[in-house]
């Protein structure tokens, strides 16, 4: 791989895959939102890209050109002009309504498969012989008690979730049609430098450094968290190595109780801190068991995660600090 698109670049996981490809001399073309609110994240990947790769003397690679797109998910079918070079391979990470209502909103949901498909034919018209897209969770609905691969039923229960499944299921058709690798990935719960504030891990870290009392549910749940530059990793070694028309489950592939989580954050922060473990209700529709079984991963393209929770979440904590 030489040159990548990827949409969504700007988020937490785009950013990161812009900066592991990047730092290994491939050059990025990174499509995002007008006046995105994240742009710091892609900023920040570029110059840690740079910083590394000089760390990394041995290496002697130079760091990839990064090449800036801004255009909203309803521009890419006119978006091929504007991408200069021949690409080979295409991340697709953007999808609006990802929380709030419009989660559960048909007609928001069914712009991102179309936008989805959009994103394949632009790869195609780009050159790229590789589309990737990022799945989800939420395409599997409840299961408890199951590690989860692709050889388990679907059965989504939310907008967002269903329209996940049918974009992956479409998407894979029209790259068969059209003759490009294809492979989705559906991605557990990640974390680390440029999350949402919304998520749990953040909004504890974000929280805990303001010296707040935090309040969470028991926190029995079994939960499995991956941080995102080994999510990243994962998504490029699939591109490069993943079996055609395959779906991949990304996680970490261990497993803690959500209180567990709480309390590293917790220690990592203020070990004198209290939290409100048990103050809060689940949710009705609460997971109690989220772990992904990531040997098809392992087994097909070698992947291994590196990053312990402990070493990621001070990551996370010195970045939040910073910004």
């Amino acid at each position: 791989m030489k040159s990548a698109i990827i949409t969504g670049a700007s988020g937490m996981i785009g950013s990161t895959v812009a900066k592991v490809l990047l730092q290994n001399g491939i050059n990025v073309t990174a499509i995002v939102r007008p006046m995105s609110e994240k742009l710091a994240n892609l900023e920040r990947a570029e110059q840690l890209a740079g910083a590394e790769a000089l760390l990394d003397a041995e290496k002697m690679i130079e760091v990839g050109k990064l090449q800036i797109v801004e255009a909203s998910l309803y521009e890419l079918p006119s978006l091929r002009d504007r991408l200069g070079w021949e690409h080979d391979a295409f991340f697709h990470f953007g999808w609006g309504y990802t929380f709030g209502t419009g989660r559960n909103e048909a007609g928001k949901q069914e712009e991102n498969i179309k936008a989805t498909i959009d994103a394949v034919h632009l790869a195609y018209e780009a050159g790229c012989k590789s589309f990737i897209g990022a799945g989800s969770q939420a395409e599997f609905g409840y299961v408890n008690g199951q590690r989860l691969d692709d050889s388990l039923p679907k059965n989504p229960v939310t907008g967002y979730g269903i329209a996940k499944l049918a974009a992956g299921r479409l998407a894979a058709l029209e790259c068969q049609h059209l003759g490009m690798k294809f492979n989705w990935a559906r991605i557990l719960s990640c974390y680390g430098p440029g999350d949402n504030d919304y998520t749990m891990v953040m909004s504890a870290v974000k929280g805990m450094l303001r010296g707040e009392r935090m309040q969470f549910t028991p926190g029995i749940q079994v939960w499995d968290y991956i941080y995102s530059e080994d999510c990243a990793k994962a998504f490029i070694n699939i591109v490069e190595k993943g079996i055609d028309q395959k779906n991949y489950t990304i996680g970490s592939g261990e497993q803690r109780q959500l209180k567990d989580y709480i309390y590293a954050i917790r220690d990592a922060i203020d070990p004198s801190l209290e939290v409100g473990i048990g103050e809060r209700e689940y949710n009705p529709d609460q997971v109690m068991h989220l772990v992904a079984d990531i040997s098809d991963l392992v087994n097909d393209t070698g992947y291994k995660p590196e990053t312990s929770f402990e070493e990621g979440i001070k990551r996370t904590i010195d970045w939040a600090r910073e910004s």
